[in-house]
């Protein structure tokens, strides 16, 4: 799968660093003061093992090994769709990931998107944490005729009722197209779940994609 890089910026209290995440579809990669990280999860990048400890000593590591107490900015590149037109944008990402707590989890994560295009700016709440729910804050204030073109947006991605980790956790039905738009309740998404193509990213697009219609399978 064709590696995508995106330009980021990282923030902590001892200073700011230009920096790219390499995303290969499956796993993110980002490389900080020589040091490198990786996971699925924006939320989740762990170090390398075998990183010398003297390279940690500007990082703050939440259970030893994922960074936290710092602001991650990147822009990734995004299609908008409009009847038939399709145009280029932006989608901005603003993570701030707060300090670690005596149970291993962070005091906050706030994520906030901004899509860009056209000269327009629409920004998502901030309020949620997920990329499914401010991704879909941006999909609800888009002018009327535009559309994401991405997973997110696909008529035959979903996410499991068994919930998701903040990016990166789609579930791709494109081989089940007629079973995944027929399911009325839960119990029948539970075994279309079964079925499942593969997991994707909400970002990601492959040429199967067809505009998401309102009240279609388990999302709706």
């Amino acid at each position: 799968m064709k590696k995508n890089i995106y330009p980021a910026i990282y923030t902590d209290k001892f200073g700011t660093e230009k920096t790219e995440i390499i995303n290969n579809g499956e796993e993110l990669s980002i490389k900080i003061r020589g040091v490198e990280f990786k996971d699925t999860d924006f939320d989740l990048l762990t170090l390398i093992s075998g990183t010398p400890s003297e390279k940690l000593k500007t990082f703050t590591l939440n259970n030893f090994e994922e960074l936290c107490d710092c602001k991650l900015e990147c822009e990734i590149p995004i299609l908008i769709g409009k009847n038939t037109d399709i145009i280029t944008g932006t989608l901005k990402m603003e993570l701030i990931l707060g300090k670690p707590t005596p149970k291993g989890n962070l005091d906050r994560e706030d994520l906030k998107l901004e899509l860009i295009f056209n000269n327009k700016k629409i920004e998502s709440g901030g309020k949620s944490g997920w990329f499914e729910d401010e991704m879909l804050d941006i999909q609800k204030k888009l002018p009327p005729g535009y559309f994401l073109k991405c997973c997110f947006g696909c008529l035959y991605s979903d996410y499991s009722v068994a919930g998701h980790g903040l990016f990166g956790h789609m579930m791709c039905y494109r081989n089940t197209k007629e079973e995944y738009l027929a399911v009325k309740n839960k119990s029948e998404y539970m075994e279309i779940m079964k079925k499942v193509t593969e997991d994707v990213q909400e970002i990601h697009l492959c040429p199967e994609f067809e505009k998401r219609i309102p009240g279609t399978g388990y999302r709706g």
